[in-house]
């Protein structure tokens, strides 16, 4: 250490901050009421649907191709063509609940 860090030699005479005692200003121990922080409220009606839309395409969508391969070729469309089309849907809704959340966050 150099004579420079010695506390009792610097400009500052040793001064540590208290943020207890500089939040009224005064050091008697009386306080001004600070306001209250907002009671949280949790998810909301926001919250829950980007939920159902994170739950809906990674478990439900994904769920509906492994248990049910064929449902969508029997409807005319090939399986290939299936298997392309339907990893779609998901990237689709998440693209838009990205954009409603970003929007309704504004």
């Amino acid at each position: 250490m150099s004579a420079n860090d010695d506390p009792e030699t610097t400009s500052d005479g040793g001064y540590v901050h208290r943020p207890d005692d500089a939040v009224s200003g005064d050091t008697d121990g009386d306080r001004q009421s600070e306001p209250a922080e907002p009671e949280p409220t949790g998810f909301g009606a926001q919250g829950w649907i980007l939920v159902a839309a994170v739950v809906s395409c990674f478990l439900v969508i994904p769920g509906a191709i492994y248990l049910f391969p064929t449902v969508l070729p029997g409807f005319g469309l090939g399986f290939v063509a299936t298997f392309l089309v339907l990893p779609l849907i998901p990237a689709v809704i998440l693209g838009l609940v990205a954009v409603w959340s970003m929007t309704a966050a504004t």
